[in-house]
């Protein structure tokens, strides 16, 4: 086995894929690292336990992740079926609805991982929201992120990437319990530094297993995770377009957010949050 090498967990029954991406030796034992395909964690392990697997081949739990994946962008596609359109008439103007047009919120999606960021890249392009990637190892997010923020004005902000709780810990609100917690949490105080306002900068932060009290105690709208489990690689986006495709004088349904994702309330969790979506009237006749 070598680094790019597809490998299953013989110990987890074989639940989640993951690549090689790293080799060490420890006490005279070599030991793998992992990286999850579709969830956002990174593991160790023996020789002994792990499983080749063809490039093709997609564990059990992946398939319905991916099946999950499609129905979710289906929601939520079909739910802006007249949701994000509406407008309060007056007796002076009555918009004719052909005429209404709208701007959603605009991401800046901050991964730690390129391949997890293109994939996301890909589904906010199938979402028709305005996302800008740029990929950043965690310890460098909190250096970043600031600058990013004022070249490219963003509503939205993402930070993401890798996490994880190590082996044996036990105090799990203790940020040497994690691999990455601390340097999402540094990057959310300095972008609260920078905008304090939650409505005018909204921002999601964490990965798996993240320290979500942490991140929201330091300024996160939305965050990863309450009860330490995996998240899937996209739940930010499916968190990013609830908020983008809300009208701004709304307030985003913390449970709507959530239902949205696909790991759900255990892995995904926030505060009360404004919309970002503008509507305009009426629609240029030169577009």
């Amino acid at each position: 086995m070598g680094i790019g090498d597809v490998v299953v967990r013989k110990s987890y029954g074989k639940d989640i894929t993951f690549k090689i991406i790293d080799v060490k030796e420890d006490n005279g034992e070599v030991i793998y690292i992992l990286k999850g395909i579709s969830i956002r964690i990174i593991a160790d392990s023996s020789r002994d336990d792990l499983e080749l697997v063809n490039k093709e081949f997609i564990a059990e739990k992946d398939k319905i992740l991916n099946a999950r994946v499609s129905q979710a962008i289906k929601n939520a596609i079909s739910s802006r079926g007249g949701t994000y359109t509406r407008i309060t008439k007056s007796p002076k103007i009555i918009p004719e609805k052909e005429l209404m047009f709208g701007r959603p919120g605009k991401v800046l999606h901050i991964d730690g991982d390129e391949v997890y960021m293109e994939n996301c890249l890909k589904v906010y392009k199938q979402l028709n929201i305005e996302a800008v990637g740029r990929s950043v190892i965690e310890r460098e997010q909190p250096l970043k992120v600031v600058d990013m923020v004022k070249e490219i004005k963003p509503d939205i902000v993402v930070l993401t990437g890798h996490d994880g709780v190590h082996k044996n810990a036990k105090d799990f609100l203790n940020l040497d319990s994690y691999r990455n917690s601390r340097y999402y949490i540094e990057a959310v105080k300095a972008l609260r530094d920078y905008n304090s306002s939650y409505d005018e900068l909204v921002i999601f932060a964490g990965a798996c297993q993240s320290c979500y009290e942490g991140i929201l105690d330091a300024g996160a709208n939305f965050a990863s995770s309450p009860n330490r489990v995996l998240i899937h690689c996209l739940d930010p986006v499916f968190v990013c377009e609830k908020i983008a495709y809300t009208r701004i004088d709304t307030v985003v349904s913390i449970t709507d957010v959530i239902e949205n994702t696909i790991t759900g309330i255990k892995g995904i969790g926030g505060l009360q949050t404004r919309g970002k979506y503008r509507e305009g009237y009426p629609k240029s006749v030169y577009l």
